[in-house]
């Protein structure tokens, strides 16, 4: 069996959740990489880690909204590294639903990729938690408190992930601690986001700058590793920004 703490890092290839695997995997864990679309990502980043650290991450595709997905993806991680330490729920879907053109679709769409799928992953990983006294970290958002215009059904859905987190601490508890990352302004949307949008956003913000992605990962890295006492709670990293939203 892996001696390394094994993490399972959903929508790992790319962005924020790039940067949580390679903090992960600095800090001393196996990570274990999954990807939907982007597996040339994946692999880079796999072998990268590798290169580093032998037989320390690998990749695991997956399209989460799918019924057997989520089962699947955590047996595939146990049989591949003997063990389950944490999950972080990064995978994400995110756009606009405008009232009057928002459909059946849209909603399913976002909740399934914000909601669903990491309750039916936790549901997954849980006996392995439990036997390891692991961790679950969901990336949640500012905008779970506080609604993003234009984009209600994100909203909802980052709200129930909230709820989530807190109704799996309580019944996880003792064995598996549950919290939550909300990020601010770390990376713009890869569509690109409008200057002066974004220098108004950042005009809200305390701390007059956009965050890294590393700021995200350091305090995942937290909540799995060194948060030992705290169950049930949301770490904002947003550079004080829901004091202004």
């Amino acid at each position: 069996m892996n001696k390394q703490p094994v993490i399972l890092v959903t929508g790992g290839a790319r962005r924020v959740g790039a940067a949580i695997v390679r903090h992960l995997h600095a800090a001393g864990c196996a990570v274990a990489i999954h990807y939907r679309s982007s597996a040339a990502e994946a692999d880079a980043l796999a072998q990268e880690l590798n290169a580093t650290r032998a037989d320390s991450a690998c990749t695991f595709p997956g399209a989460l909204e799918s019924d057997n997905t989520p089962g699947a993806l955590v047996g595939s991680v146990l049989a591949h590294f003997g063990r389950l330490d944490g999950l972080v729920n990064n995978a994400s879907a995110f756009y606009p639903t405008p009232i009057g053109e928002t459909t059946a679709a849209h909603w399913n769409d976002l909740f399934a990729a914000n909601a669903r799928a990491p309750f039916f992953l936790a549901q997954a990983a849980t006996p392995a938690l439990r036997e390891a006294r692991g961790a679950i970290v969901n990336i949640v958002d500012i905008y779970a408190e506080r609604p993003l215009a234009g984009h209600t059904v994100y909203s909802m859905a980052k709200a129930a992930l909230v709820m989530l987190t807190q109704a799996l601490a309580r019944d996880l508890a003792p064995e598996v601690r549950v919290n939550a990352v909300a990020p601010g302004a770390i990376l713009w949307p890869a569509s690109g986001k409008p200057e002066e949008a974004a220098e108004a956003l950042i005009a809200k913000t305390p701390l007059a700058r956009k965050g890294e992605p590393e700021d995200v990962a350091e305090a995942v890295r937290w909540l799995l590793m060194d948060a030992h006492y705290t169950t049930g709670q949301v770490i904002r990293v947003d550079g004080g920004r829901a004091l202004n939203i």
